[in-house]
């Protein structure tokens, strides 16, 4: 393993300013993202959960820079992402362009249709990408042909045709090679197979497995889906109104969870086990406002735990051991949480 890690997220922030009143000026700001920080190796895959609003996809656009960060830095092999950045790690020079960080890293939409111009051909849409970073037109379109080829397509019938002759679970198939015609090392796979159906998502899959593993590919998947972050993940990252509440490996954030939030939306897992029925809602109320976030803990209001300690002192995202990290008073002996107490007398 590189001493330095393939991706590196530090204190990422960004708020989306609102406006409201007489003058649209003064109304208040919507904390998306505050404060997220994570490493990614190279070769593995980290899967991204959370309700809806929680930030997972606002971070994805701030990693490819589509948005701009209000703070924090993002560094690529030790590079940071910008025209001309001097705090790089290891020595290496200069900062990382924007042209660089689309070379390194590429995004899969949930929306396969849009993603598409549909007044290009499937081969021309695939060409576009390396032609614009200065490949020969004829060298484009042989390496549009080859991952069509890849990911399931026959060139010969679907290199010519538009979006709209495409089914969805095709259409997806060639954005993911279009994120791969730069040969890229990061892919960001946002909600990528959740508006397929569950046959053709399988598939997906499936071949996304199979790229990764032809191509050195690391990815990072969001999805609201977790039996699909299960299936695909190497570790898994959960978050909750913009922050990270829990981090570490899928076989024991699955089968340990520490955190309540997590805990809950395990529990809400479909099942196909009579056994295992869900006969009550494992998690009351709606998220709090992003514009307004609770003091301390932001999952307080909705924890069956809370304490005091939880609205007057924020949780910080503390190791526990084994890669795994977790945000909350109670998994973390000396918080004055009373059952960090418990945990502590136990051990």
């Amino acid at each position: 393993m590189s001493a330095v890690s393939l991706l590196q997220v530090r204190e990422l922030v960004k708020r989306f300013p609102l406006k409201g009143g007489m003058f649209k000026r003064g109304g208040g700001v919507v904390h998306a993202v505050d404060g997220v920080s994570f490493v990614v190796e190279a070769g593995e895959t980290l899967g991204i959960v959370g309700e809806s609003g929680c930030g997972k996809s606002t971070t994805a656009r701030l990693l490819m820079h589509l948005i701009a960060p209000d703070d924090g830095r993002v560094l690529v092999e030790g590079r940071e992402v910008g025209p001309s950045r001097a705090r790089n790690e290891g020595g290496s020079p200069g900062g990382l362009t924007l042209n660089e960080l689309r070379r390194t890293m590429q995004m899969v939409f949930q929306d396969s249709f849009a993603s598409l111009n549909p007044r290009l051909t499937i081969e021309t849409s695939i060409a576009f990408g390396p032609r614009v970073h200065g490949t020969p037109e004829r060298e484009a379109s042989a390496r549009a042909q080859d991952l069509l080829r890849k990911v399931g397509l026959d060139p010969a019938r679907f290199a010519g045709r538009y979006p709209h002759e495409l089914s969805g679970g095709q259409r997806q198939r060639v954005n993911i090679a279009r994120a791969l015609a730069l040969e890229p090392k990061i892919v960001i796979l946002d909600e990528a197979v959740s508006a397929l159906d569950k046959s053709v998502e399988a598939q997906v899959l499936n071949l996304l497995l199979d790229l990764k593993a032809d191509f050195g590919l690391t990815y990072i998947f969001i999805s609201h889906d977790l039996n699909v972050v299960q299936y695909v993940s190497d570790r898994v990252m959960v978050m909750y109104l913009g922050k990270i509440v829990e981090i570490g490996p899928v076989g024991r954030i699955y089968a340990d969870a520490a955190h309540p939030y997590t805990r809950a939306l395990l529990s809400a897992m479909p099942t196909m086990d009579p056994a295992h029925r869900t006969e009550a809602p494992p998690l009351a109320g709606d998220p709090p406002n992003p514009i307004d976030p609770p003091s301390g803990c932001r999952f307080r209001t909705r924890c069956p735990f809370a304490e005091e300690v939880c609205a007057a002192r924020e949780p910080l995202l503390t190791a526990t051991e084994d890669g795994h990290r977790v945000a909350c008073h109670m998994a973390h002996a000396g918080s004055g949480h009373s059952k960090a107490a418990a945990l502590a007398a136990a051990a």
